[in-house]
């Protein structure tokens, strides 16, 4: 895995939804099979798992504090 990505320009959209429960994405997951989207939720709660087989993680949680 190459590691967090954090962009300055977010590049997930309001129209991104979690895979597992439909929410607005801010976690995208890149694996060699495909990418996947996830809330904060799912992704903190799959993180242990998926950050095994990642090829990358890009988090615009903080996007989420204002």
């Amino acid at each position: 895995m190459t590691g967090t990505a954090t962009s300055i320009a977010p590049t997930l959209t309001a129209a991104d939804r979690c895979d597992r429960c439909g929410a607005q994405a801010f976690v995208r997951v890149v694996l060699t099979s495909g990418d996947l989207l996830f809330c904060a939720h799912h992704a903190k709660a799959y993180e242990d798992k998926l950050r095994l087989t990642a090829v990358d993680w890009v988090d615009e949680t903080s996007a989420l504090q204002s």
